[in-house]
Order: structure tokens, then sequence, then C-alpha cells
């Protein structure tokens, strides 16, 4: 068995698939389904899908989502574009043994991107 989805209300579908898919690659193969929801699938084959809605305002701070570099210069190359979009960074952080940022998406949720050895 392995986690192989998350589901999140989003107020604008076309604005969080496109922020997905620039910063973390949630681009393939995109389906509408009856719902009003869309799922779209990264390279690793995990779905994300989007279902129109209010969004939790504020999302829960302790829920996240996570993502996993395979090199430190990944979420340092990441933490620069980000920045310079104007994406909210919510935490910075480069130690000998862990580099990572959190940012939001466009509707607050947060999003981690680390690099650990």
């Amino acid at each position: 068995m392995r986690f192989a989805h998350l589901n999140l209300t989003v107020a604008d579908i076309e604005r969080s698939l496109g922020f997905y898919g620039r910063w973390f690659g949630f681009d393939r193969d995109p389906q509408r389904c009856d719902d009003d929801t869309v799922m779209v699938r990264d390279a690793d084959g995990f779905d994300l899908a989007l279902r129109a809605g209010a969004a939790p305002s504020p999302p829960a701070p302790t829920v996240h989502v996570g993502f996993r570099c395979a090199d430190p210069s990944e979420v340092r190359v990441l933490r620069r574009a980000l920045v310079a979009a104007g994406v909210p960074l919510v935490a910075s952080e480069e130690e000998p043994t862990y580099v990572g940022l959190k940012c939001l998406d466009p509707d607050g949720y947060e999003i981690e991107v680390y690099w650990e050895p």
C-alpha cells in the first residue's frame, strides 16, 4: 500500500492547476470528474485532486504538503524562483543536515520543500 493522492478544496481550480503545475510538476493527464474535481498527476504518479469550493480559512497550520528533494541545490533554486515570483515564504532554513522552505499556495495551504541526507 502507498499514499497515492491528496484532495484539496480550492477557490480557483485553474489558478491552483497553474501553481502546482509550474512549481511542483503536477501537469500530467488532468482529468475532470463529475463533481467539479480535477485530478492531475506528477512524474512519480502521485495524484493531486483539486475540488472547487471555499478553501478552509485559514487551513489548519499543522497540515501541510511536503516535497523531498534529492539535492539541497534543488531547494535553493526553487527558493530563489518562488521569491522572484512573489510566492509567500513562511520559513526558510539552511543547516548542514537540512535545507528547506515553506511557502503558501494560492489558497493558503502550507507547502514544505526540503532536503535531508
